[in-house]
This record gives structure tokens, C-alpha cells and sequence, in this order.
């Protein structure tokens, strides 16, 4: 991809720190959080039914 791009070697440089930044804005903003919001890792339980008669620990 570097060498399909216009330009000297310093507006090549350029237009590809340009474009990672620009992919790694849009993983941060807008992929990331989504796939977050599909997976429940924020959920701090591990189960929902309480032990009877004994300790917590197994």
C-alpha cells in the first residue's frame, strides 16, 4: 500500500501516519466499544445462585 501512494518519500510518510491514525480513531471510538458492549465482561458476578448451608469457597 505504501508504494501505491502519490508523492515524494515525506508526503508518503506523511499520508500513511495519516491514515494509521485514522484507523486506530475509528478501532478506539467506534469497534471497540461496540464489541464491548456485545461481550459482558463488565458483569462482576460469577453466579446468581446463592450456597446453602455452607461456605462459599468449594
Amino acid at each position: 500500500m505504501f508504494r501505491q501512494l502519490p508523492g515524494p518519500l515525506w508526503v508518503r510518510i506523511s499520508a500513511s501516519m495519516l491514515l494509521i491514525a485514522a484507523a486506530v480513531a475509528l478501532l478506539f471510538d467506534i469497534v471497540f466499544p461496540w464489541i464491548f458492549s456485545l461481550a459482558a465482561l463488565s458483569d462482576p458476578t460469577i453466579g446468581t445462585a446463592p450456597v446453602q448451608g455452607g461456605t462459599t469457597w468449594r
